[in-house]
């Protein structure tokens, strides 16, 4: 009768190579795929910081042609400057003929990624009614 252990010996050196083959292949396999998931999570940031880019640029423009129209019944005319840790933003209104205005408002983001945007409104007041007939926003 033969013996367990020399069956068994002669059996896994034959495999011994093989399986070694497989666990490098499947190390290879899963660092190229940690590799990729890295690779796709910073591109996903990106897009993240620039899409918080965009929106505060339309919320700073914003903020600034409402600062600019505080007085807007009562003046021919206003400027808003304001810049904080989030960016910069400058609103100005002015009356035309008629009891026409036109407002405008630039933001621009501060941070790794820079963007600009504008808000025009144009409208015209009656008595102490204000009505906005167009609105133009931009990026």
């Amino acid at each position: 009768m033969r013996s367990i252990r020399s069956f068994n010996r002669a059996r896994t050196e034959s495999q011994r190579g093989f399986v070694l083959v497989i666990a490098l292949v499947l190390a290879m396999l899963y660092f190229m795929l940690m590799g990729l998931v890295m690779i796709d999570s910073s591109r996903a940031q990106a897009e993240a910081q620039r899409f918080r880019a965009r929106m505060m640029a339309a919320v700073l423009a914003e903020n600034a042609a409402e600062l600019a129209c505080a007085q807007m019944v009562t003046l021919p005319g206003g400027m808003a400057n304001k810049e904080d840790n989030q960016g910069r933003m400058v609103g100005t209104y002015r009356r035309l003929t008629d009891n026409r205005f036109e407002v405008n408002g630039e933001g621009e983001t501060k941070g790794v990624v820079r963007q600009q945007a504008t808000v025009l409104l144009e409208g015209h007041i009656e008595g102490n009614t204000i009505h906005i007939d167009y609105s133009r926003h931009s990026q």
